[in-house]
């Protein structure tokens, strides 16, 4: 009679989940994995713990996806010195030459690397031009009964390229352009580093459509 007591008395004995779930901190579970049949208060529980289980997967995901997009914020702080060491600053204008003064020799032999024209001597897109900009173009690319001329890259250069004169517009008394300042041709202008001083100096770009202005103190 042992015998045949001993199979439904193992039957009763708890599973290996009801005793990690009665044994486990974690909240509501021990209320779904319980001795016993399923009833609506078990279904309840467990609706809550996948829910909230969910919720939390969900705004984990959230929160490393923004980890991962390197969000940052810049935050700048001026102070203002009387005296300071004025170091090497170089500055490059990015319109490496000045449109006004190209002509049609120039666009002859080099319109090509300026992107203006295309290997035909052809101007590429004049649709996205601006109106005035592609007459202008239009004007000095005819090359109808036209003789080219010697080109020279470094004439051109430094005859296209920006003029310190124009480019500053106001300078303090400590610093001058003679010994603080040089141009490299025409494209970038480099502040020397010198003995410590206090001056300011205030630099325009004349970019042809577009002005900018910089302060270096």
């Amino acid at each position: 009679m042992d015998l045949k007591e001993s199979p439904s008395e193992g039957s009763l004995q708890p599973s290996s989940i009801q005793i990690f779930a009665n044994t486990s901190t974690l909240h509501g579970i021990r209320h779904i994995f319980v001795y016993g049949p399923l009833t609506v208060r078990r279904v309840l529980w467990a609706v809550a713990f996948v829910g909230s289980l969910g919720l939390l997967l969900v705004e984990s995901s959230e929160r490393v996806s923004y980890y991962f997009s390197y969000q940052h914020v810049t935050k700048v702080d001026e102070v203002v010195a009387q005296s300071l060491v004025f170091p090497a600053v170089t500055l490059c204008n990015l319109n490496g030459f000045r449109f006004s003064r190209l002509t049609t020799n120039d666009l002859y032999h080099a319109g090509e690397l300026l992107a203006l024209l295309d290997v035909n001597l052809q101007i590429p897109d004049p649709h996205l031009a601006d109106p005035t900009v592609l007459e202008a173009l239009q004007r000095k690319a005819d090359f109808k009964h036209y003789r080219p001329k010697q080109f020279s890259m470094r004439e051109f250069l430094h005859r296209v390229g920006h003029d310190l004169k124009d480019m500053i517009k106001e300078m303090s008394r400590v610093l001058g352009p003679e010994r603080r300042v040089q141009m490299e041709a025409g494209w970038s202008v480099t502040c020397l580093r010198g003995q410590s001083i206090a001056g300011w100096l205030v630099w325009e770009f004349q970019l042809e459509t577009q002005r900018l202005s910089l302060l270096s103190v």
